[in-house]
């Protein structure tokens, strides 16, 4: 079991819900992404060594809400520091390139450049 993430994470607000893509279900919450995998926030353990097949669902600047649809393996899954909410980390192995853009615009959104902020 490796314990050294090899890859910058962004962690994400409980809003972007993601959804079993056969039965469009929710299934959880991002709690953080990047382009190889993300971290899921749910109600219920996920099964590890498992593809899923999930989507985003993501509000676009027209007002709908565009999907995104992914396939991932669930590579672990334990007990969130919250009652009742687990954590479960994806490999994610198929994803459009509108992941990569998301991925992007996050990076974006959450970052902060502090030659940029005013004194």
């Amino acid at each position: 079991m490796f314990t050294d993430r090899r890859i910058e994470r962004h962690q994400l607000p409980y809003f972007l819900q993601v959804f079993n893509r056969l039965t469009d279900k929710p299934i959880g919450f991002l709690g953080n992404v990047s382009e190889d995998g993300l971290m899921l926030i749910s109600q219920l353990p996920m099964m590890v060594d498992v593809d899923f097949e999930l989507r985003l669902k993501i509000p676009g600047a027209d007002g709908a809400l565009h999907a995104i649809d992914l396939t991932a393996t669930c590579l672990w899954s334990h007990e969130d520091i919250n009652p009742q909410h687990y954590d479960s980390g994806f490999c994610v192995s198929q994803a459009p390139e509108e992941y990569r853009r998301l991925i992007n615009v996050l990076l974006q959104y959450f970052s902060f450049d502090p030659q940029q902020a005013s004194v």
